[in-house]
């Protein structure tokens, strides 16, 4: 009898044993890899001089996280936005110092699982160019920005952290 248990019990574990593991969900590893890529564009755009809207929600909304800002959110696709990138742009030139950037997944601030988010540290170099008067002058900014997504893969929120007055007070004085 004790045979019969054994091997009645042996024969249950191999069959438990067997079975097929549940599949890992893996959605949002590959959320955050085509969100990585859409992150390094807009690096690469911005060094560029050319940023590209379209990787922007419609109702985009960038966290203004300077020091006295008077508004606290800006409307990333708005005619006022692009002005101030454009006016941002043609006064100085970016170099991220880092290459290639080191990105990481996101979690959701809720339920602290991977989300496809991107969020980044790194540092970028920053130079007001000589003019017939002035030498030109750089200054290094370390940053941690954190981009989310919507369901069409385009960035919906994004907020940058540095002391970006600190740079622009150095800059131009």
């Amino acid at each position: 009898m004790k045979i019969i248990c054994s091997l009645s019990s042996l024969a249950l574990l191999l069959i438990v044993g067997c079975k097929e593991a549940p599949k890992e969900d893996n959605s949002a590893n590959e959320l955050f890899k085509q969100n990585a890529q859409t992150v390094l564009k807009s690096i690469t755009d911005w060094e560029n001089e050319k940023p590209d809207y379209s990787i922007f929600a419609e109702n985009a909304i960038g966290l203004n996280t300077f020091f006295g800002a008077e508004v606290d959110t800006i409307m990333i696709q708005s005619d006022e936005a692009k002005a101030m990138d454009k006016q941002f742009l043609e006064r100085y030139d970016f170099k991220f110092l880092a290459n290639p950037p080191q990105l990481l997944p996101g979690v959701n601030p809720e339920t602290k699982k991977p989300d496809g988010s991107v969020r980044y540290y790194g540092a970028w170099e920053v130079t007001l160019p000589a003019t017939d008067s002035t030498e030109a002058k750089s200054g290094v900014i370390k940053v941690y920005n954190s981009l989310d997504f919507d369901e069409n893969g385009k960035i919906i929120y994004s907020q940058g952290y540095g002391d970006y007055s600190g740079l622009m007070n150095y800059l131009n004085n």
